[in-house]
């Protein structure tokens, strides 16, 4: 079993920045992925940045404006929002992946308005 606690989302304003920060507790030992997500109104949930042991990917939409860091093994995942678009206002959710039992565990979500 995984807990995730999200915390950072708000309002700001376009051109602004957010960070976004989650915290894992339980069976962070097999963490194998710690990812975001986000889901707009009326949108599929998409992803929106990932990390590995060793790598990270980002979606096309937020290439050079976002970047994600962390430390799997202690559990702990960040993502540092700059440039922010009206286009980027969801909510924001934490996801990680775990090696055994193979599963995943999603965040509560944090609330991300940007205001042109």
């Amino acid at each position: 079993q995984v807990q995730l606690v999200e915390s950072g989302g708000g309002l700001v304003q376009a051109g602004g920045s957010l960070r976004l920060s989650c915290a894992a507790s339980g069976s962070v030992s097999t963490l194998r992925t710690m990812a975001w997500y986000r889901q707009a109104p009326g949108k599929q949930r998409e992803l929106v940045a990932i990390i590995r042991s060793g790598s990270t990917n980002y979606a096309d939409s937020v290439k050079g404006r976002f970047t994600i860091s962390g430390d799997i093994a202690k559990g702990t995942m960040y993502l540092q929002m700059n440039s922010l678009r009206p286009e980027d206002t969801a909510v924001y959710y934490c996801n990680v992946a775990i090696m055994l039992p193979p599963s995943t565990y999603w965040g509560q979500g944090t609330q991300v308005t940007v205001s042109s």
